[in-house]
């Protein structure tokens, strides 16, 4: 399946931020496609931040994340940049934006 999210970075944090994704650590991206994501893309527009993943089943790949020590540091750090926050709680499975158009 694939899952589009939108974030929102602090407008004084955009530099951090990007910064923060030139060196997430190996033992995170290991853990999410242990939890089943074959790929995970950023976009940035401004401070609106566009996510597209695809998975096998996103509120599974939440639920492993969710406590993972790796992740929960790593949510932590984001926290401090972000003004809107990737939800992995068992609420954030129905925070996927809706497809409103597809090439038929």
């Amino acid at each position: 399946m694939r899952v589009a999210l939108h974030t929102k970075v602090r407008a004084d944090r955009i530099d951090a931020y990007d910064a923060a994704h030139r060196e997430v650590p190996v033992e995170l991206t290991d853990a999410i496609r242990a939890a089943g994501a074959t790929s995970w893309t950023i976009w940035r527009s401004g401070t609106d931040l566009f996510h597209v993943l695809e998975c096998e089943d996103y509120g599974r790949l939440l639920a492993e994340l969710e406590k993972l020590p790796v992740n929960v540091t790593w949510q932590a750090r984001m926290a401090e940049l972000l003004d809107v926050v990737h939800d992995y709680s068992g609420e954030g499975s129905d925070a996927g934006l809706p497809v409103v158009w597809e090439l038929p």
